[in-house]
């Protein structure tokens, strides 16, 4: 846990954005990451599409298009929206982050 504008906060766990909150209807999701001693907070995803990883072609065409072999800090959007499209997505995020710091390779998913 950790203090965001003074409530405390999980790092790296996407979740959908709730009704009120800010970013609500122009965001999808919202992660907390750490970025050297502050939290940032990090929204990311458009609110009126669905992610269709689950079709080879359009989840090939979606990480081409991102660049997401090579998807840049955790503290940008881009990151994890291509977390989210990867084969695992974002209901295991969490296990796939502490995967992919635990990997030797560092590979992305």
């Amino acid at each position: 846990m950790a203090k965001y504008q003074g409530k405390n906060v999980s790092l790296n766990s996407p979740r959908p954005i709730r009704k009120g909150e800010p970013g609500y209807g122009r965001k999808k999701s919202v992660v907390y990451v750490s970025a050297g001693e502050q939290v940032k907070r990090v929204m990311f995803g458009d609110p009126n599409m669905s992610i269709k990883k689950d079709q080879p072609g359009r989840r090939k065409n979606f990480r081409a298009r991102h660049n997401c072999d090579n998807p840049g800090p955790k503290t940008k959007a881009r990151y994890w929206s291509c977390k989210a499209w990867s084969v695992l997505g974002l209901v295991t995020l969490g296990m796939m982050v502490a995967w992919s710091t635990s990997n030797a390779a560092g590979g992305v998913i």
